[in-house]
């Protein structure tokens, strides 16, 4: 059995901080590795302003050296678009692996507008990292208020593979201030040193498009 974490995303572009949250979630919950689910695209979320997902591929590839997360475009292969159909398919095809749901409390606070995200809770347990300014805002969240009685404390978060999902966990770490939405305004044509090279996804072993 492998414990893996997986951290779905844009990574429009990836940045320093995913990668400081994956491995601080990784020492927490006892993770052998965090998968970065490197989306085709957010439901919701414009398309305006994305960058093709081979760039921003390249870039999470870039980010995670020498450390223990594989950015993937599996969601890309499966066809599935919303993370719900994801995660299903991702326990059909990796049985042997026990996943753990991780998002910032930003994504807490909308998370009751993903489809069937009830659905999700039950599929695996979900550890929410607290992102600064959003605490208030998500404990008054229709999703909060729902999984408000599945909370599992903090200190036991490492024996989450034996938690019956639906099951949750608050992590805390030093908030880190970098942000896709910073990086784009300071350098909006990032993808461009990350486009044009063939590259293999790390997870499934396919050639990406380029």
């Amino acid at each position: 059995m492998r414990r893996i974490g997986l951290l779905g995303g844009s990574f429009n572009p990836a940045h320093g901080g995913h990668r400081a949250i994956s491995l601080a979630a990784r020492t927490a919950l006892g993770l052998d590795e965090v998968w970065w689910l490197v989306s085709p695209g957010n439901p919701l979320k414009p398309a305006s302003g994305m960058a093709p997902l081979s760039a921003r591929l390249r870039s999470a590839r870039t980010q995670v050296r020498r450390a223990p997360i594989r950015p993937t475009t599996i969601e890309a292969q499966l066809g599935t678009r919303f993370t719900v159909d994801t995660l299903r398919a991702l326990t059909r095809r990796f049985p042997r692996h026990r996943f753990i749901w991780l998002m910032g409390g930003d994504n807490l606070l909308q998370f009751g507008k993903w489809k069937n995200w009830r659905g999700i809770a039950r599929i695996m347990p979900i550890a929410v990292i607290a992102r600064p300014g959003y605490n208030a805002a998500v404990r008054g969240s229709p999703a909060a208020n729902w999984l408000r009685r599945t909370v599992r404390p903090a200190d036991h978060a490492s024996n989450w593979t034996h938690w019956r999902p639906p099951a949750l966990v608050h992590l805390r770490f030093r908030p880190d201030p970098r942000s896709a939405t910073l990086l784009r305004q300071a350098i909006p044509l990032w993808h461009r040193e990350h486009e044009g090279a063939r590259q293999r996804d790390p997870l499934t072993r396919r050639m990406i498009p380029v």
